[in-house]
């Protein structure tokens, strides 16, 4: 999706917050690259607050472009090739699938994982200390909170014992994201049904295959479109659990999980020090620390579930 396409997508001027975008071939460029699902909106404006606290503002000293896949993880290799043939100073990476793509087209570009999870398993790093390529950025645990959000079903459901699983093909984060939450089944003693969706067109459809086999609680990898999964979850009356806060935002019952507009913001860190010369081999890797438990309490009354005090008193946001 072209630049100023996608800017009208997202609602004009009251949805980015840079107005009167001035071109320049003089001005570095970042090259902004989403797959589309899920919604890249908070991550776009989290990326731009934090560069604007550095003072990055676009069409004044940098010229942001913006890539969007609308889903189609077929389309991201073409359009990372066509950042890094602008050519732009830097590709920032919306999550895991889109670093894999930026990285099978370039070894010389800088790219910034936001974020990528599990970076030296899937290869884009050599280690946390010492990247040695051209990646970089941010991570966040997500495999070890899979197995966390299933703790939450069995604390909250304790009848519960068949969990509906929906992982996402298209994001080679999908193993070690379902290892996790199998390893984490055993020990807890769920019984799982596991179906990986084909992209954003068949989620539905997969959604409707593992409700529809007797499970009584569900989870989806956070790379999959969570205002989708919640709205489905909520049709066959499924508590909805997901490793990623903002899901919870859209309407999961619960989430627990890295504060990622933190970890959005955080980013621009990475794209003022490469935009000043700074190597992504020499810049550390960094882990999120903060993580949030969200509460979606209009959710569970929509289930009709009680949620105790003491779970409601650990949450760091209760939604009504």
């Amino acid at each position: 999706m072209r630049r100023r396409h996608f800017l009208g997508v997202l609602g004009g001027a009251t949805a980015w917050p840079f107005a009167g975008r001035a071109q320049s071939g003089r001005l570095p460029r970042v090259g902004l690259l989403m797959l589309g699902n899920p919604d890249p909106s908070d991550f776009l404006r989290e990326v731009t607050t934090g560069l604007r606290e550095l003072s990055y503002e676009d069409g004044r000293n940098i010229v942001l472009e913006l890539r969007n896949a609308k889903g189609s993880a077929a389309q991201l290799v073409p359009l990372a090739q066509e950042l890094a043939a602008l050519p732009v100073a830097v590709i920032v990476a919306f999550q895991t699938p889109v670093v894999a793509a930026a990285k099978a087209v370039t070894s010389q570009t800088p790219i910034v994982m936001c974020p990528a999870q599990d970076p030296i398993e899937l290869g884009f790093v050599q280690s946390f200390a010492r990247p040695g390529g051209n990646i970089t950025g941010m991570t966040t645990a997500t495999a070890a909170l899979a197995g966390k959000n299933l703790q939450l079903i069995r604390e909250v459901l304790p009848a519960v014992r068949r969990v509906g699983i929906v992982g996402n093909a298209a994001d080679p984060f999908h193993k070690p994201f379902l290892a996790s939450i199998e390893a984490a089944a055993r020990t807890l003693n769920f019984e799982l049904k596991i179906v990986l969706s084909q992209g954003a067109d068949p989620f539905p459809a997969t959604f409707a295959e593992v409700a529809g086999s007797g499970v009584q609680a569900m989870m989806v990898q956070p790379s999959l479109p969570r205002d989708r999964a919640a709205e489905l979850a909520l049709r066959y009356r499924l508590p909805l659990f997901v490793a990623g806060t903002e899901a919870a935002q859209a309407g999961a019952l619960m989430a627990y999980g890295a504060d990622i507009a933190a970890v959005y913001r955080q980013s621009a860190t990475f794209i003022d020090k490469i935009l000043k010369g700074r190597k992504p081999a020499d810049l550390p890797v960094e882990l999120a620390t903060k993580f949030r438990l969200v509460v979606n309490l209009k959710t569970a009354k929509a289930l009709g579930l009680t949620l105790s005090p003491n779970l409601l008193s650990r949450a760091d946001d209760v939604i009504e």
